[in-house]
């Protein structure tokens, strides 16, 4: 065969698969690529069209998924899961779901982000639509892709304690219940702010204006779960909190701490003081919804700190509750007249 024949060849094979296989609709959000990691654990990588990226998506199978299982979204802290802080690093989570018929979705991104649709793109965290993603792009593609009831639930630790509370007022037809493992439910306050400032500006150089706007603007109070409250009415909600004070969890010989001074005393410092400012901002959304009369359920511990080993406690603590809400209750089953009365 001839170069100038050769050539043709290759050029007529290319066209006829790039026929074959289009160029993807950058509008348009999709699964690009399912991995198997093992038996129970699959990454399935998604294109988000609202943030114009590829992001993992961590997915734990149900133990028996010969029929449609329903979804439990679960949420890193602060570093998004791109960091060492993560369900996979600091639980045993893998474990714990094992024996669960539930498909558990926890995305690998979104750090200093709150898991929230940003106003501006922003120079250091890039383009954050993910209240969008979460609500919008990701539900069908997991629903689609593993089969699943439709029936969701969603809980998130720190940062994400707040983000899940907006996620169900965002979307109030989207969970069953949302658990918020020490989260500030206040955006709109000054403690809520200095929080949020201290995630989103210090640790992630973000610039808050992007976020929401200016601090203390409309945008600020329209993302407040304690301002609204009112809208969480129709979602079963679960938050849980400590008091900031040492507790069973942070001492030296902790699984998390391993005897080391500086990781003890920076967990019962650091950990402490911001655990005591959660929990003022979570009794603050408890007395609130109780006013509202919006039902919900307050798990206060008497000690312990912002660290893995309570959010891990707590996820075990609020499961029963979580799985219940998870699965349709059967119709009550009708009774017939009895002859002669």
């Amino acid at each position: 065969m001839g170069a100038g024949v050769a050539a043709a060849v290759a050029l007529t094979i290319g066209a006829a698969a790039a026929q074959a296989a289009p160029t993807p609709d950058p509008n348009v959000s999709r699964i690009d690529t399912i991995i198997h990691d093992n038996k129970q654990q699959v990454t399935a990588i998604v294109y988000s069209a609202a943030m114009r990226k590829m992001i993992p998506i961590t997915v734990l199978r149900p133990r028996d998924a010969s029929k449609p299982r329903p979804t439990f979204y679960l949420l890193n802290g602060a570093g998004g899961g791109e960091d060492s802080a993560t369900w996979a690093a600091k639980t045993d989570y893998v474990k714990f779901f094992a024996d669960k018929n539930v498909n558990v979705v926890t995305p690998i991104g979104g750090a200093f982000s709150y898991y929230t649709d940003w106003q501006r793109d922003d120079p250091v965290l890039g383009r954050n639509k993910w209240q969008t993603f979460l609500t919008k792009e990701l539900p069908p593609l997991i629903d689609k892709e593993f089969d699943t009831t439709k029936v969701n639930a969603v809980a998130g630790i720190s940062m994400a304690g707040t983000s899940v509370l907006n996620l169900a007022i965002a979307a109030p037809h989207l969970y069953k219940s949302v658990a918020a493992y020490s989260g500030c439910a206040r955006t709109s306050d000054p403690v809520g702010q200095a929080y949020i400032r201290m995630v989103v500006a210090d640790r992630g150089q973000g610039n808050l204006d992007n976020m929401w706007g200016p601090v203390g603007g409309a945008g600020w109070r329209q993302n407040d779960p304690f301002v609204n409250a009112a809208k969480l009415r129709s979602t079963k909600v679960y938050m849980t909190t400590g008091t900031g004070l040492p507790g069973p969890y942070d001492r030296p010989e902790a699984r998390l701490i391993q005897g080391n001074p500086l990781t003890l005393a920076n967990q019962v410092v650091l950990g402490g003081i911001i655990e005591a400012a959660v929990n003022q901002c979570t009794q603050q959304m408890a007395q609130r919804m109780r006013s509202l009369r919006v039902p919900m359920t307050m798990l206060s511990r008497p000690n312990g700190t912002h660290s893995w080993e309570y959010w891990e406690s707590d996820l075990r603590r609020t499961w029963p509750k979580i799985a219940a809400d998870l699965t349709p209750k059967a119709p009550a089953k009708k009774v017939a007249p009895v002859a002669g009365r």
